[in-house]
């Protein structure tokens, strides 16, 4: 058995789900299968911010081992515009 058809058969429930409302980190488990798979597209419209949060966390893995000088800024800047897409994700299910 491979990683992604084992991780396809234990994904991780969903508590929102599971009283029928969506939550703000819905189809990111299915995103990241999708781009363990090279589906880069359908990773993106599963939840499109999959990759503004790859780039948030290796930018903090990259700044933890290098200690940047303007690390923390970019850190924090980073941090509010997954918030803001994320969150603007979240509305458009709505819409």
């Amino acid at each position: 058995m491979n990683l992604i058809s084992f991780l396809e058969k234990n994904m991780l429930n969903c508590s929102w789900k599971e009283m029928g409302l969506d939550c703000m980190g819905c189809g990111l488990q299915r995103s990241f299968i999708h781009l363990l798979k090279g589906e880069f597209m359908d990773a993106f419209y599963m939840y499109p911010p999959i990759y503004s949060l790859i780039l948030l966390f290796g930018f903090l893995i990259l700044h933890l081992k290098f200690q940047f000088k303007i690390g923390p800024k970019i850190l924090i800047g980073l941090f509010i515009f997954n918030l803001f897409t994320t969150f603007g994700n979240y509305l458009i299910k709505f819409y």
